[in-house]
């Protein structure tokens, strides 16, 4: 009897272990999945618009793509407000599609040995104008974009109505860096104002576009015309005519009188008297 119990006992151990042992394993597969964390990621520049060869990188050529660290190529170049700055200005040597990387090496930066000779077209010249804050739009005026150069001189003898004229000495001229030291505005953002606007800009032009540039410098003050990104069916590179202050400001035309005013002078020699008018 007592041999009976003892099996009867071990049989109802047994069988709580297996109880115990089926429940934990019951469980374990209703757990939810431990997710494995995502790999880190890093940003890395690529162009934002398709980029032909020779082109000026501007502000907005520029994009950036999440990219696994492991898969990064090693001449990706980081999303950074420095890496921005150096490759505005820059040329591309090669035409990248849209979303395609960029590198250092295929790039040519401003002052690096070689820059202008690469980025001007065959037969054409580089000259250097300065402009201040209000010339040159206030640091708007990026490599690549088109302007016109603007004359503004004083004439000096003119009447009122023509004292002061403006006149376009230069037409859609490609600007190719600004800045004494042909470096850009390093400033991605507009109002940072620990990068001040440029105080030259360097233009491509023709031989002769280049002397007249330059005589212009000595006439008066250049400002500078910035020409729509967008592009156009035809451009007229006719200059227009120069235009007076009297046209802008007709008090001024209005102010001269309608006749020139006479000076007479009496001159008396040896008892005789004469008249002279001027």
């Amino acid at each position: 009897m007592v041999f009976r119990l003892g099996i009867f006992v071990v049989l109802i151990a047994a069988l709580a272990v297996v109880v115990v042992f089926g429940y934990s394993i019951l469980n374990q597969g209703h757990k939810a999945p431990v997710a494995a964390a995502p790999p880190p990621t890093e940003q890395i520049l690529v162009a934002g618009v398709p980029l032909s060869g020779g082109a000026l990188i501007q502000p907005g050529n520029i994009s950036s793509v999440a990219i696994v660290v492991a898969n990064a190529p090693a001449n990706a170049i980081l999303d950074t407000p420095q890496n921005r700055a150096s490759l505005t200005g820059a040329m591309v040597k090669i035409t990248l599609a849209q979303g395609a990387l960029i590198t250092n090496s295929g790039v040519i930066y401003p002052g690096d040995h070689g820059f202008l000779a690469a980025v001007l077209e065959p037969g054409m010249r580089a000259v250097t104008v300065a402009v201040d804050n209000v010339t040159g739009a206030d640091g708007l005026i990026w490599p690549g974009d088109r302007v016109d150069v603007l004359l503004t001189q004083n004439i000096a003898g003119a009447p009122d109505g023509k004292s002061i004229a403006a006149e376009v000495v230069l037409s859609d001229v490609r600007v190719i860096a600004t800045g004494s030291e042909l470096v850009k505005d390093s400033s991605t953002n507009n109002n940072n104002n620990n990068n001040p606007p440029a105080s030259t800009v360097t233009l491509e032009v023709t031989q002769e576009q280049a002397a007249r540039c330059l005589v212009a410098v000595n006439l008066g003050k250049l400002s500078l015309i910035v020409h729509s990104a967008q592009a156009t069916a035809a451009i007229n590179n006719a200059a227009p005519p120069p235009v007076w202050a009297g046209q802008v400001s007709p008090a001024l035309s209005a102010a001269q009188p309608t006749e020139q005013p006479v000076t007479t002078v009496n001159v008396i020699s040896s008892g005789d008297t004469g008249e002279f008018k001027f």
